[in-house]
C-alpha cells in the first residue's frame, strides 16, 4: 500500500468511527480495502458484507448509510 492509499484508508476509517458507523460495516470496509479474505459465512452480517464490497472497490461514499442512530 502506498502512502496515498494509506492516507485514504486512515482518513476514511477515522471519519466512519467519528460518525458512529456500524462497527460491522467498518470492519468489512477495512477487510475489503486491505484485500483480506471474507469472514466465515456464519459470521457475515449485512453491514459487514456492504462494507466489504465498498472497501473492495475503495468506495467511501456509502458509509453514511450505516450510521447508527
Amino acid at each position: 500500500m502506498n502512502s496515498a492509499q494509506l492516507k485514504i484508508y486512515h482518513d476514511t476509517v477515522d471519519a466512519m468511527e467519528k460518525a458512529g458507523v456500524d462497527p460491522e460495516y467498518v470492519q468489512g470496509w477495512q477487510g475489503g480495502f486491505l484485500v483480506n479474505p471474507k469472514r466465515e459465512e456464519q459470521r457475515v452480517t449485512e453491514a459487514y458484507e456492504a462494507g466489504y464490497d465498498d472497501g473492495s472497490e475503495k468506495n467511501a461514499d456509502n458509509y453514511k448509510n450505516w450510521i447508527k442512530k
